[in-house]
């Protein structure tokens, strides 16, 4: 996997800064305040810095902007890049420092000079988030390996407590990243299944459970979906139980469809290339319990996937047909390009059944509905309860991921009547994402807290995000990591 850049931290050592190379990162306040470090910088420029203060550019920035000096003069450095922030900026702002950092980063190493920062970890999580590259398929990848990170701090030690499991949960983004990127013929389904295996050597418990097993546990609908593939369809089961053993765990879905052709039902081909980031929520859902491994996280988590891939074939699933669910509910399919909610039924339903989960979280690329009505900016949030909903509202607040509540109710669910089965995997066009949710909240028990996130306009997108370059952003991870830190660490 693409592995975040190598941070240290190191105390303050005036002397190394003149002799530092690649990029150099010091920070001003508005007014213009310099600590020892930056003033060793204005010295070593002939008052370069405080020309930039006299002249008012700091007055001109926003907070976390970046003002490069390129082959500044006394330095060996390529670049010098100044930084407008304030000395007890909050997480979110330092964090974004960083990425403006990471941004400009490149493949060069880089020091950054934060003695004077509150929060050096997020500083330094902000620049290793942004500073993401996928080049597993380039010929020339591994030619130009990418320069460290040094952030030169007043307690190097406490940086680096703190910085740890943010670094963690930062390799579980990369992971997804990785993940939503690879072509559909490098992430099979039996590819994505090892990858989710192998991380058994982080302290997970991981198991797989293939077709002949699916079949015994009646799950018609995930298996329908897949059934015009040569690639067999799988589930993946990860556990982690690092908290009270007698806990429920809190449980996480998600959509693993490899490549959505959307089967009979067949897309246009204009577009159909992004279709590998069709497993998007499966995706979230690994590197979060990636980071939760690493980061050795006190609580119960399991995240399961459902792994399929949906192709058109002469055994593929028609328009018309039939299929039952794990529950035993039945669907007729209408659309064989609904098929995610088909997946995640038979998973959320096992979930349950296996687990008695204390809440359940499921993640989907699902509808493009919900990209017409939110944009590429947020998720769509549905849940049946209240609490849940709100404590993930605010963990995505405080982790800078953009989610939005959407509607659930009764007039929606009745859109999904069937004349010939119990229900309908779509309900038509209009409210496209909300009858989505409707379906699968069929699939949640009585007294199990549940919540929908549709990601299909934040999982990959074609520009910049707040935290990652345009392609996979990872939308999802830190959210979720924060979630069970604050309301499931411990119980």
């Amino acid at each position: 996997m693409t592995t975040p850049v190598d941070v240290t931290f190191s105390a303050v050592s005036l002397d190394e800064i003149a002799e530092a190379e690649g990029r150099v990162a010091v920070f001003l306040t508005r007014d213009g305040k310099m600590d020892k470090t930056a003033r060793r910088v204005n010295r070593l420029t002939k008052g370069a810095l405080m020309r930039l203060v006299d002249e008012g550019a700091l007055e001109e920035m926003k907070e976390a902007e970046v003002k490069t000096l390129a082959y500044p003069a006394g330095m060996a450095a390529k670049a010098l890049d100044v930084v407008c922030i304030e000395r007890n900026a909050d997480a979110l702002a330092t964090r974004k420092a960083g990425v403006a950092l990471g941004k400009l980063k490149g493949r060069d190493a880089m020091l950054a000079l934060a003695p004077q920062l509150k929060r050096p970890a997020e500083l330094a999580q902000g620049i290793a988030l942004r500073a993401y590259a996928f080049d597993a398929h380039k010929s020339d990848a591994k030619k130009d390996a990418s320069g460290a990170l040094a952030v030169m701090v007043t307690d190097p030690e406490a940086a680096r407590e703190a910085a740890a499991p943010l670094l963690a949960v930062t390799e579980g983004v990369f992971f997804t990243r990785d993940l939503v990127s690879e072509p559909a013929n490098h992430l099979t389904t039996t590819e994505f299944a090892k990858r989710i295996k192998e991380m058994e050597s982080l302290g997970l418990t991981v198991k797989i459970l293939e077709e002949d097993e699916l079949a015994t546990l009646g799950m018609g609908c995930l298996l329908s979906v897949g059934q015009g593939s040569d690639s067999p369809s799988k589930v993946a089961v990860m556990e982690w139980m690092g908290g009270d053993k007698d806990a429920a765990p809190l449980a996480l879905i998600g959509k693993g469809v490899v490549f959505d052709t959307g089967g009979i039902s067949l897309k246009p081909a204009a577009g159909m290339e992004d279709m590998t980031m069709d497993m998007g929520g499966a995706g979230v859902v690994a590197g979060t319990m990636r980071a939760l491994a690493l980061r050795k996280a006190k609580a119960n988590v399991v995240g399961l996937v459902g792994l399929v891939e949906n192709m058109p074939s002469g055994n593929a699933t028609r328009p018309g047909d039939v299929v039952t669910s794990m529950k035993g509910d039945t669907v007729e399919v209408i659309n064989t390009d609904a098929e995610g909610r088909l997946v995640l039924a038979d998973v959320m339903w096992y979930a349950q059944e296996t687990y008695k989960p204390a809440g359940m979280i499921d993640l989907a690329t699902l509808t493009g509905a919900i990209i017409i009505g939110l944009g590429h900016e947020k998720a769509g949030v549905f849940a049946n309860d209240d609490q849940i909903c709100n404590q993930f509202l605010r963990a995505a607040e405080a982790e800078g991921e953009g989610a939005w509540r959407m509607p659930l109710g009764k007039a929606y669910d009745d859109m999904l009547k069937s004349q010939i089965a119990d229900m309908k995997n779509v309900g038509g066009r209009a409210a496209g994402s909300i009858t989505a949710a409707q379906f699968l909240q069929r699939f949640v028990q009585d007294g199990t807290p549940w919540i929908h996130l549709d990601i299909a306009g934040v999982a990959s997108v074609k520009t910049d995000t707040p935290h990652a370059p345009k392609g996979a952003s990872g939308w999802g991870v830190m959210a979720l990591n924060r979630l069970v830190a604050d309301q499931f660490e411990g119980a």
